[in-house]
């Protein structure tokens, strides 16, 4: 049976919403909400991957085990990693490692339990998820990233091909292809603990500097990406997932108790 641990990246220098893991949401930091709602769904280990001694502090105040980490590491990717080298020197202790946002207050964190068994059924790096795009205006922004994942009509896993900004694939012969779906891609990833200190090892690559997606690392350097489509992802479908901005957290305050 896999040893896994659920880590939460958390930092507060978010450009669009200052010190926004400790912002108050009817009674309760950002931080302590999402963290009970990994706690109260998934039985795993839980610890925070905090980039600032001020959340440390706040998540001793509620029982959370929160390793504080380099403010300046690059991404929740890298922060996480350097969270698991502390809480796990050696390697042993764990062999998958669930990212869960720390902004992903009203994502459903049972939505990672299918990707940890697809972890452990096919024995890939990364598992992700996404869903299909019915939005015309999402199809053609660019800051919608697509999955390309060659599926065929009812199959609702396959492994991932490319990461993109752009409207991919293209179809050719419409009347030929039965699935033309397009695919958002949905940043909730699961890791092997060892393909996860790889990836972090690995230089920028030449891909993911072009669009700004660190996934395109892993894919570069031949790494097997996973990805199952989902229906919905929300606890409460009329709230946004996470908060980003003082407008999303106005329109999540009325849902969130």
């Amino acid at each position: 049976m896999s040893r896994v641990i659920t880590l939460m990246p958390v930092r507060l220098a978010a450009t669009r919403l200052p010190n926004k893991p400790l912002r108050v949401i009817n009674g309760k930091t950002m931080v302590q909400r999402v963290y009970e709602n990994v706690k109260n769904s998934l039985d795993t280990d839980i610890a925070i991957a905090a980039g600032d001694q001020a959340i440390v502090d706040e998540c001793k105040k509620f029982g959370a085990t929160a390793i504080l980490t380099d403010p300046n590491l690059p991404s929740g990717t890298d922060r996480i990693a350097a969270a698991l080298k502390i809480l796990d020197p050696d390697g042993t202790k764990y062999d998958i490692v669930v990212d869960f946002q720390g902004d992903n207050i009203n994502v459903d964190p049972k939505v990672t339990m299918p990707l940890v068994e697809m972890v452990q059924r096919t024995g890939c790096d990364i598992a992700t998820c996404g869903m299909i795009i019915n939005s015309e205006e999402d199809k053609n922004n660019p800051n919608v990233v697509k999955i390309i994942m060659g599926l065929r009509e009812g199959e609702t896993e396959g492994r991932c091909l490319y990461f993109t900004r752009a409207t991919a694939p293209y179809t050719r012969n419409p009347e030929k292809c039965p699935n033309q779906d397009l695919y958002y891609h949905i940043g909730i990833y699961v890791f092997k603990a060892a393909s996860l200190q790889k990836m972090v090892s690995l230089p920028t690559g030449v891909l993911e500097k072009r669009e700004a997606l660190e996934q395109l690392r892993a894919l570069e350097n031949g790494m097997e990406v996973r990805a199952m489509l989902l229906d919905h992802i929300k606890l409460v479908e009329e709230a946004p997932a996470d908060i980003n901005t003082e407008e999303d957290l106005v329109n999540a305050l009325p849902y969130i108790k």
